[in-house]
């Protein structure tokens, strides 16, 4: 795909995100890889359900910027380091929903287990319900470079993980195309929203 097309998937998942309700306002930044050493990124503090043309931009990985003037988001980290930790790595989805938000919040252990659901299968990799998915938990932390040694660690001991959360803050989730991490978000939100129901008769 040429750049125009990588952007035009950005913008169309960005209204798809922000009608669910998974990417409220200015939160959450998407991106696709654009060559092997490039990605193409959301611009910092645009509406995701009004995105346009000019509300991407090109990154090297290590974050910085390739257009003057265009400013990435402060989470830029946390896509190249995906990029860069798996080449067939396509695009990557950062999303604000409420219900990761709650969940990773109540949940007081360094992570999820999602055991059991046919929806897993859903996600990369996984072919039956008879399978654990396990979504790491990161505290949150404004300092970018800090949180991703932290995230490093977790990915090559788990080669096989699709997604992570940020404790208060949202979920990551990445594939080899775009369609992939949009089926792959809204797996998560589902499963999500099950475990926050379960959780709101178990401990009645």
């Amino acid at each position: 795909m040429n750049r125009q097309q990588l952007a035009q998937e950005i913008i169309d998942a960005g209204r798809f995100l922000y009608g669910r309700g998974w990417s409220p306002a200015t939160s959450s930044n998407y991106s696709t890889r654009l060559s092997a050493n490039e990605a193409l990124l959301t611009v910092s503090g645009k509406h995701k359900g009004q995105l346009g043309p000019d509300d991407v931009l090109a990154t090297d990985m290590d974050g910085n910027s390739l257009e003057p003037g265009k400013k990435p988001s402060a989470e830029t980290l946390l896509h190249t380091q995906l990029y860069r930790w798996k080449p067939e790595i396509g695009a990557v989805l950062h999303t604000h929903s409420v219900n990761a938000t709650v969940l990773s919040r109540l949940t007081l252990a360094d992570s999820l287990v999602f055991a059991d659901y046919e929806l897993q299968k859903a996600f990369s990799g996984i072919t039956t319900h008879e399978s654990q998915v396990l979504v790491p938990i990161f505290d949150n932390d404004q300092d970018i470079a800090r949180l991703a040694t932290k995230v490093q660690p977790w990915l090559d001991e788990h080669p096989d993980c699709v997604g992570y959360l940020i404790r208060g803050h949202g979920l990551y989730t990445w594939g080899l195309r775009m369609s992939d991490v949009l089926r792959q978000v809204e797996a998560f939100e589902f499963l999500f929203e099950c475990e926050l129901k379960t959780l709101s008769i178990t401990r009645r």
